[in-house]
């Protein structure tokens, strides 16, 4: 019931819409007539062509349908469901991982048992009882119609961000067709695996994709496609960040490009077999392109308008995410379009509040009196900017501001704090939209109280635990002059040498404790009240530095957590509770890539339940060869641009996409040749030739005298 609730602060306008159309159900005989199943965030629906509503299926939010010998699948939060006629569905997850959400809700905590999330299923065209699924980092077979699965393993990469999965019978290396399953991974490309075969392992069959610039790895594949036609199994693939559909030839194992277009940028998703073609979708359109006449044929491309029609007539109606149809007007031929979010997108309220903002990062310490803010206004003005964004809680952990909540008091430490009542209301005649910055996970301030009840544990020395990293230097060199960091001496193994270690200046809370949630909860919320118009969290991930990162243990963890359920239990908690558009900062990484590795800030996952997604795509932290390509000054527009568009796709286009904006220089060969104006303008012209989401500056010491002024940007 507390899940339920936490849905329908988002979703309970649909769910009413919904339970007007819903009033008749879908018998077995009826399988075979024109239909639509709709899945929403709440089930699936089905209408049949003049438009009332035939089926209803509440099985949280469907994503996905399929289906192959008439059986039906749908993939939707609460897992895989079944069905046979489309009335009795069966739930199907035996085998596959469990993980819980812990809710928090009035003193009282709870857990949530949840599948973990499945970013995939699909079956075997050639044999529906064979359908195959995977999570972030592993695969799942099933041979029973998914009453079971079992754990066939994954590449060994270094990072999960499995994208798409995908069965077979092809030739085996004795001739014979066997079982082969494929998986595509967000930074490592296609593989497959003939599970049958003795000693099969996991095969890389990349050739012939097209690789992310300046990097050894294929740009990540987005859907696979099996067709067989007269006898024949075919293999078409897709990619998510350029418009491109390969055809692979299985014998040479090499992926043979079908079909593509000439955009610097675009997605291609949702393959599907039709009769004369693959159908798939584009941002804005259905298209088409007919069967090549041989392997590696160049396919001719049409757009399927009618297609587009219904999709759109849909979308009156519901929310969908994925559609099947079934129409007289095309032979009864099925169709079915998943990610339906390439034809509508719909930002919720909050978010289109949060929308189209450039502003800049303001230092605590400069906006104490009306001298030291005076200049940063003027900036604001003159740069033709409309945000700000202000430490209310800082990266050591201190209340930049003065509660009226004793529970946040009774947490905290209040320093140096801003009269945010005058502040706003100065900024609000202004017409500047407020960002209130907390940093959340990272804090020395509470991992310190109550002897560090809510800290990351040292489970080998029994104490609160901090990252270090250790150099081997000649025995009695000492501590280095001005270190900034705490370092100290420690013998070494070896007689003539010493360890210097040094200490990383950072504290941890659990992010798995509700007390922690809690008091950033309640800490958001006094700060939309008193009239901050949205909240950050940054720091909203788990700890990645330091070569003892492997003796940090999370005492808070409970009942089959993992870092991605701790940072959605957060978020689940505060959008409950905080009434105002919610960002979080992520790494640049990130957001490039499908992959929340380390960190627990996995875009795919967390983008339902935050409005704005801020990530930091600095030129300075990615390797500096990284899309450095002629003419290298360019560099960063290409990552502003490209970062900023696939961030957008991972999200499914569902959140404002403000990034971070590198308006300071930093000591690397990059920077050091190329940092200025116009290395920030560019920046600027790349997230802008992106979309409207905005941006932010960032200057840690709030020297801002690299931002362009409007005219640079013409």
């Amino acid at each position: 019931m507390i899940f339920f609730n936490i849905l329908s602060v988002r979703f309970r306008s649909l769910f009413f819409s919904l339970l007007v159309f819903v009033t008749y159900s879908l018998h077995a005989q009826n399988v075979q007539n024109d239909f639509r199943l709709v899945g929403t965030d709440l089930g699936l629906t089905g209408f049949d062509l003049t438009g009332k509503a035939v089926s209803f299926r509440e099985a949280g939010g469907v994503r996905k349908i399929t289906h192959a010998g008439g059986i039906w699948a749908i993939l939707g939060s609460e897992g895989i469901f079944v069905s046979a006629d489309l009335q009795n569905w069966e739930k199907r997850v035996q085998g596959l991982p469990v993980k819980s959400i812990k809710l928090f809700q009035n003193g009282k905590k709870s857990f949530l048992p949840i599948i973990q999330e499945v970013k995939d299923v699909k079956m075997n065209p050639a044999n529906p009882d064979i359908m195959v699924c995977a999570t972030k980092d592993s695969v799942y077979l099933s041979r029973n119609q998914g009453r079971s699965w079992s754990n066939i393993g994954a590449p060994p990469y270094r990072t999960n961000g499995i994208k798409t999965v995908a069965a077979a019978n092809l030739p085996a290396p004795n001739g014979i067709d066997t079982l082969t399953v494929f998986m595509s991974h967000s930074v490592y490309g296609i593989y497959y695996i003939q599970p049958d075969v003795s000693g099969s392992k996991w095969t890389e069959t990349v050739n012939g994709l097209e690789h992310l610039e300046n990097t050894g790895n294929p740009d990540e594949v987005s859907d696979i496609a099996i067709v067989i036609r007269s006898g024949v199994t075919e293999i078409y693939a897709s990619q998510t960040f350029r418009r491109r559909i390969y055809q692979l030839d299985w014998n040479r194992k090499v992926y043979h490009t079908v079909w593509s277009d000439s955009s610097p940028f675009g997605t291609v998703d949702s393959l599907d077999a039709g009769n004369s073609g693959i159908r798939f979708l584009t941002e804005g359109t259905v298209s088409e392109i007919n069967y090549p006449a041989n392997t590696g044929a160049r396919a001719q491309m049409r757009l399927r308008n009618d297609l587009l029609t219904i999709l759109q007539s849909s979308l009156t109606r519901v929310k969908p995410n994925c559609l099947a149809i079934r129409d007289k007007g095309r032979n009864s031929e099925i169709a079915i379009f998943n990610e339906l979010w390439l034809i509508n997108r719909n930002f919720s309220e909050f978010a289109k509040r949060a929308e189209d903002k450039e502003g800049l990062y303001l230092p605590v310490n400069h906006a104490m009196d009306s001298t030291s803010l005076r200049p940063y206004l003027n900036i604001i003005s003159e740069r033709k900017l409309n945000m700000v964004v202000i430490d209310m809680k800082d990266d050591y952990g201190r209340l930049r501001f003065t509660p009226r909540n004793q529970a946040i008091i009774d947490k905290g430490r209040v320093f140096r704090p801003l009269d945010i009542d005058a502040l706003l209301k100065d900024l609000k005649s202004r017409g500047i939209f407020t960002v209130a910055r907390i940093v959340v996970f990272k804090d020395p301030v509470l991992a310190a109280k109550e002897g560090g009840k809510y800290a990351v544990w040292d489970r080998r020395n029994n104490k609160p635990w901090r990252g270090y990293y250790d150099k081997e230097q000649p025995v009695n060199t000492g501590v280095p002059e001005g270190s900034s960091y705490e370092t100290v001496i420690i013998p070494s193994s070896k007689p003539d040498k010493e360890i210097l270690r040094t200490f990383y200046d950072e504290n941890w809370v659990d992010p798995h404790s509700e007390e922690v949630w809690e008091y950033t909860a309640n800490i958001a919320v006094e700060l939309h009240e008193r009239g901050f118009d949205e909240i950050q969290f940054d720091y909203i991930r788990f700890p990645t530095d330091g070569e003892n990162l492997g003796d940090a243990s999370y005492r808070w963890r409970e009942n089959n957590m993992d870092i991605e359920s701790a940072i959605l239990s957060f978020l689940y908690h505060s959008r409950a509770n905080v009434n105002a558009p919610i960002s979080i900062d992520i790494y640049g990484a990130n957001g490039w890539y499908r992959t929340g590795s380390r960190t627990g800030q996995e875009v795919e996952l967390l983008a339902p339940w935050v409005d704005v997604i801020c990530p930091m795509y600095y030129p300075s932290h990615f390797e500096q060869d990284f899309l450095a390509q002629s003419p290298p000054e360019l560099r960063p527009w290409r990552i502003y641009y490209l970062g900023t568009l696939r961030t957008d796709r991972i999200a499914r286009g569902q959140v404002v996409i403000r990034p971070w904006a590198q308006a300071f220089r930093l000591n690397v060969s990059y920077d050091r040749r190329y940092y200025g104006l116009d290395y920030v303008r560019l920046q600027v012209k790349g997230t802008r030739d992106a979309g409207k989401g905005g941006l932010t500056y960032w200057n840690n010491s709030g020297r801002y005298d690299d931002i362009p002024f409007p005219k640079d940007l013409e």
